[in-house]
């Protein structure tokens, strides 16, 4: 396993880990990855939800990289924004050097991390966006998303500490950030779940987001698990929530991306 640093303007931080390059197995020298977004309602990046996931899906054949971006006072006016976005078009602009296959990176985030990984798909061209990535702005658009329990909506199901944080009390800049409004016709296929009986990010978020991509006509699939609450990552007992039921949300995850980019490792 080969390990890469990336710091980005901002001070965020990237963490890679890519299989080794084998001739035994050459098909596989090039791999799709996954850039893993912790939630943490954008004050703090949860250790859970980052690197325990990143291995999941290195084991599963991918590429994989952890985020850790802009929170607290720092994720103000679109700086996490500007953190996702950089790191997308890294992963893009590096895929020679980083052994990734074309046009294959998925963002996979939790929570307020889920929300974040939402914008890098559908306000990748957001002006403030453009201004900090120059001609290399397409390169920030993600080609496929895994929103795990995500925060979505600034309205009366909204998750106020993210949006806080993020928007203040600036009412325009709060609306922006309302993924469901932004929805359109080039969105990149989405994979959803959600706990029915999470209280700190109500599964209304998710329903809002499935609205508009059946308007717009999206691929996407999404699972709803009965009972549950919010932030249980993968459902292990590594991370304090264990849930054998849930926990396949990874395995129904990995299927579909594995046939979103025509990829597959494992059986």
């Amino acid at each position: 396993m080969e390990i890469v640093h990336k710091t980005f303007p901002g001070g965020a931080k990237l963490i890679g880990y890519l299989r080794d390059v084998t001739e035994s197995m050459p098909d596989y020298n090039r791999r799709p990855a996954v850039l893993v977004m912790p939630g943490g309602g954008y004050e703090h990046c949860s250790v859970r939800e980052g690197d325990p996931v990143a291995l999941q899906f290195l084991a599963a054949g991918y590429h994989a990289f952890v985020l850790t971006y802009s929170t607290g006072a720092d994720a103000a006016h679109w700086q996490p924004m500007l953190d996702a976005a950089r790191a997308v078009a890294y992963l893009h602009k590096n895929a020679d050097a980083l052994r990734i296959r074309p046009g294959q990176v998925a963002v996979c985030g939790f929570s307020a991390g889920g929300h974040l990984a939402g914008c890098t798909g559908l306000l990748w061209d957001a002006a403030p966006v453009r201004e900090a990535l120059g001609e290399d702005t397409p390169l920030g658009r993600p080609d496929a998303m895994i929103l795990c329990y995500p925060v979505v909506t600034s309205g009366p199901y909204g998750h106020a500490g993210s949006f806080d944080r993020i928007a203040g009390s600036d009412p325009a800049l709060r609306e922006q950030f309302s993924l469901e409004k932004h929805v359109r016709p080039d969105t990149p296929p989405v994979f959803l779940w959600h706990a029915v009986a999470d209280e700190t990010v109500p599964v209304q978020n998710s329903l809002l987001l499935v609205e508009q991509l059946e308007r717009q006509d999206i691929p996407y699939e999404m699972h709803l698990f009965g009972g549950g609450y919010h932030g249980m990552g993968l459902c292990s007992v590594e991370v304090n929530h264990p849930d054998a039921h849930i926990a396949r949300w990874f395995t129904l995850c990995r299927e579909w991306l594995d046939k979103t980019f025509d990829y597959r490792v494992l059986a």
